[in-house]
């Protein structure tokens, strides 16, 4: 939440990919949890840098304030899954296993 989503993305993913590759995480995991906690509300939602929330907030007439209240339940839901996908990871691995 501190920089743009494409900008970490950029930054982070050269980093640590090889990092969780050698303690034994899937690639394919490791960028669905790069995505889920940069892009899909967590990032893109969450202010200093939430261009999202900005966005919706100009498009909807509301104030951010009042946009926070209202979306928490959702960023609760994403966080809970980004959990799920983090933690037991048969959850997002099923399906691109059916592929091997």
């Amino acid at each position: 939440m501190i920089m743009d989503m494409a900008a970490l993305i950029l930054i982070t993913t050269p980093i640590f990919l090889p990092v969780v590759v050698g303690l034994g995480m899937d690639p394919i995991q490791f960028g669905v949890i790069l995505t889920m906690s940069l892009g899909l509300g967590l990032g893109l939602c969450t202010p200093p840098a939430g261009a999202g929330l900005f966005v919706g907030c100009v498009v909807g007439g509301v104030r951010i304030d009042q946009a926070v209240k209202t979306i928490w339940p959702f960023h609760l839901a994403i966080f809970v899954a980004l959990m799920l996908v983090t933690c037991v990871p048969v959850f997002l691995m099923y399906l691109p296993g059916l592929m091997e």
